[in-house]
């Protein structure tokens, strides 16, 4: 018997026969949690449609372990909805099943299985003599690239050995971590990011705490040995840097800055950094990086690359072509004194030469800085921060000689790997360069745009802070969010502008939610500007002082096309398609994504009323989402219909309001019992969330407003009228019912009226670290166009209301969170206008100058629309 079917029955029994409130309550709880299931799965595969969306442009790089989890999320967010459905329905759908089977077939078909791993026991160790570029799953790339270009280059490099990935495993497995650690892992989110710090934090402990088995000790440090005596023991105690080469890194993806490097390392204290090398695998951004390129845990595998220690006189960065312009065909080249890390991380300013690429490369041009910085090794195994040498501030790092041999390096390196090599570098004190490491450079590239590069600024905006260095070209828009440590990281919120004194790899924690990133320090080449290039962020680095320029909170526009910062919102960049070249385009994993998003994105179930809206004609995921979804609100709106008629589960709001609204009261929502009552009132209502929301909608300015005549006539202007007016039994009016579950603290608001769809989901209580609440906004009348510019507008505000705000099209979703009863109260004060608000608003959006002009008017108080109108004194502070 169906859940429907047994409330009908509860409903035609009599007298004692009667169901109870808490029966009929639990039956309609049963299927609202449902509801709820599926609507979050709804979320999560729009959520995977626009990244596939994105990601089809070509420029995101990514991989198979991405398409696989893509893959395995789309197919289980569908069936998920699917098994929903039937729960709230009460009944199978065999058509709907055996298509989902057709397309996760399609889904899954001519998928490339993963190479076998070689037969027989694998090294724990190998010399860099042994090491070839094939070697690459046993030492990673770093440890490969290295032993390929000692061994067939003959270009210099440090002498050493690889600590091999069946090291590593026999590290977890001897410790017993692999399960443990794959536990704890599952419980990081890439949203809560608070998770991910604590689930980092937990592993690390846990693999610092572990032995590293005698076997592997014993041949690491008999590695070590054979290193001092090819080095010649007549120098002393040879001393070893020691950096991550972990799968993946420095290929695909190059995860640059995200796992450690310890420099200047004695003999005693490497079995130690051993240790903490490999729980950098579980630093917080590294598992934040890995959760955003979509890898799984079986991929994050570490070996290490032990290379003797270069006493650097200078060191630095270089790259064989311009990251942000390779049209500009040159090489360019950073420098600093002493150790590398200064450079690649921004630490200090570097000299900067830039040379041809010819067969002899010519110095083009030399700009030198003055160096009053610089890390040094010391005599006890560790680095530190030293003075310059007052003779060496203000003279180059390298001479022309030096930069052009540097330069012949980079040439070579980049015929041989066919491809823009990111090379680290240092200058020994016997005058010796030698090559560190050499990754795939990250290129982007910009499409001649007429709105791209530009000469001047725009007008009638102004500049807060222009020049620095363009790490990433694009246009972001946003609140500026200043970030000053781990703390800051983790709680940066979605859709803001990241602002630093320094670059950092660290803050990639950050990147998949900022929408562009200024810093005081940095420079093009180092690890950071690396990743804001992968995650195709907008970023500006070295603009000296921009932390003490820009006020948290103060909405910016950054244009890393041209180098500047501006006031507010320039709808003259944020509104223009910036076209570029997509990199990913011509490679297996593109076609291999692009294959799959054919049985993912295609939408062809559009129109509810039409013949072909049915399981039938489900051809992808996209489609049975779309199909499940309307039929999910029918279902509870089904159910809430016979509660409402029959049941006296639920109660008309009588209000006036442009929508019919029943109230299900799950306890403490109502002073009076509604299963009691046709009817209540807006002073009946005790949740403290509904009441704010009310307090919005029946805001008296809001009753007597009108549509401004703007472009509208016949059929558009009656519909825009009676969705605005008061709903009377005599008007013919569109739209379907409306419901409001509420507790005393508690709501979810579900509201259709029309084309319109709003869900507002909320709890205020007295904790504040579970207060939020959550909105989404999605449809409208009109056309695509007017529909987008709708959804602007309401982004706008809830910007500008401090939400963290996400737009697709004309689907808004907004989240604001951790806040007093009293803060978010007024925010459902606020929302409930809105939704007043917007009913009227598509038929008036006919040009982009709108957006902001409504906008304007709504957080104004003037709901009347007139540009002129002064902002009434009784206007809520935001």
């Amino acid at each position: 018997m169906t859940l429907l079917k047994k409330i009908r029955d509860w409903f035609g029994r009599t007298g004692t026969d009667s169901p109870s409130r808490e029966r009929l309550m639990a039956a309609f709880q049963d299927k609202y949690a449902n509801f709820q299931t599926l609507l979050a799965s709804n979320t999560e595969l729009l959520t995977i449609i626009a990244d596939i969306e994105r990601k089809l442009d070509g420029q995101t790089v990514f991989g198979p372990s991405y398409i696989e989890a893509l893959s395995m999320r789309s197919l289980f967010h569908a069936s998920r909805m699917v098994r929903c459905l039937e729960n709230m329905s009460g009944r199978p759908y065999p058509v709907l099943e055996k298509k989902l089977i057709d397309i996760s077939n399609r889904i899954t078909s001519d998928t490339v299985d993963r190479p076998p791993a070689a037969p027989g026991k694998q090294p724990l160790v190998l010399p860099y003599g042994a090491v070839r570029r094939d070697a690459v799953e046993l030492v990673g790339a770093k440890n490969a690239n290295i032993g390929e270009i000692t061994n067939v280059l003959e270009i210099p490099t440090p002498r050493g050995f690889a600590i091999t990935t069946a090291a590593f495993r026999h590290f977890i497995q001897a410790n017993d971590l692999g399960a443990s650690i794959l536990r704890m892992k599952r419980k990081a989110d890439l949203i809560e990011t608070e998770t991910i710090v604590e689930v980092s934090e937990a592993i690390q402990a846990q693999i610092l705490a572990a032995d590293v088995p005698d076997d592997l000790a014993r041949v690491i440090l008999n590695a070590h040995d054979q290193l001092v005596q090819a080095v010649g023991p007549d120098r002393g105690p040879v001393k070893v840097s020691m950096r991550s080469s972990a799968l993946g890194e420095d290929s695909a993806l190059s995860f640059a800055g995200q796992y450690l490097t310890v420099l200047n390392v004695r003999h005693d204290r490497i079995l130690s950094e051993y240790r903490r090398i490999i729980a950098s695998l579980f630093s917080a951004h590294a598992i934040a990086y890995r959760l955003h390129m979509a890898m799984t845990f079986e991929d994050a595998v570490m070996a290490v690359a032990c290379q003797e220690m270069i006493d650097a006189l200078a060191s630095g960065v270089m790259v064989t072509q311009n990251p942000v312009n390779p049209l500009e065909n040159r090489i360019l080249i950073d420098a600093v004194w002493g150790l590398g890390p200064y450079a690649v991380d921004g630490i200090v300013p570097p000299d900067t030469y830039t040379l041809s690429k010819e067969r002899l490369p010519q110095l083009l041009s030399a700009v030198q800085v003055p160096k009053h910085r610089q890390l040094v090794t010391d005599g006890n195994g560790q680095v530190k921060d030293a003075p310059v040498p007052e003779n060496y501030r203000h003279q180059p790092c390298l001479t022309e000689d030096q930069a052009r041999r540097l330069a012949d390096y980079g040439m070579r390196l980049e015929a041989y790997f066919g491809g823009p090599q990111d090379i680290e570098w240092a200058l020994d004190r016997q005058g010796r360069l030698v090559i560190l490491q050499a990754r795939p450079l990250r290129l982007q590239t910009a499409e001649s745009n007429p709105h791209g590069r530009r000469a001047g600024s725009i007008p009638g905006h102004m500049v807060l802070a222009e020049g620095g260095e363009i790490a990433c070209a694009g246009v972001g828009c946003g609140p500026v969010f200043q970030v000053r440590g781990d703390a800051d990281v983790a709680a940066f919120p979605d859709g803001a502008v990241l602002v630093s004194t320094q670059s950092s790899s660290q803050l990639v924690m950050a990147m998949s939610k900022a929408r562009a990133i200024l810093t005081d320090s940095g420079n093009i080449t180092g690890h950071m500007a690396s990743l804001t290039r992968e995650y195709m962020i907008p970023t500006i680095l070295n603009l000296k002082n921009i932390t003490s320029i820009l006020s948290p909170g103060t909405e910016v526009t950054v244009d890393a096309f041209n180098g500047r910062v501006y006031a507010g919102r320039v709808p003259e960049l944020i509104d223009t398609e910036f076209k570029t070249s997509g990199a990913m385009v011509n490679t297996p994993a593109y076609h291999d994504l692009r294959r799959r998003a054919d049985a993912i994105v295609p939408l062809n179930l559009k129109d509810p009323k039409s013949s072909g809206f049915a399981p039938a004609y489900c051809n992808t995921i996209h489609d049975i989402m779309r199909f499940v979804h309307e039929k999910a609100y029918e279902e509870i709106f089904q159910l809430g219909d016979l509660v409402s008629d029959r049941g006296r589960l639920s109660a008309r709001l009588d209000a006036q309001l442009p929508l019919d609204l029943y109230v299900i009261d799950l306890g403490g929502g109502l002073s009076v019992d509604s299963t009691r009552l046709h009817r209540i009132t807006a002073d009946q209502v005790t949740s403290v969330p509904f009441a704010a929301l009310l307090k919005g909608m029946l805001n008296d300015d809001l009753k007597s407003r009108e549509p401004r005549p703007i472009h509208l006539g016949g059929f558009f202007s009656v519909m825009a009228r009676q969705m605005v007016e008061p709903p009377n039994r005599s008007n013919e009016r569109f739209g379907d019912r409306s419901y409001a579950i509420i507790s005393d603290r508690y709501m979810n608001f579900s509201s259709r009226v029309g084309y319109h769809y709003s869900v507002l989901d909320c709890y205020l209580g007295k904790t504040t670290a579970k207060n939020y609440i959550n909105f989404q906004f999605k449809g409208g009348a009109a056309d695509d166009v007017r529909r987008s510019r709708r959804a602007r507008v309401i982004e706008t505000v809830l910007i500008e209301l401090g939400f963290l705000v996400n737009t697709v099209a004309d689907r808004v979703t907004a989240r604001i969170a951790k806040q007093g009863a009293s803060v978010l109260a007024e925010k459902l004060d606020w929302l409930g206008r809105l939704l007043i608000f917007t009913r009227q608003m598509d038929m008036l959006m006919h040009s982009d100058g709108l957006v902001s002009e409504m906008a304007r008017c709504f957080l104004n108080g003037n709901y009347h629309l007139s540009p002129d109108e002064k902002q009434p004194d009784d206007t809520i502070a935001r």
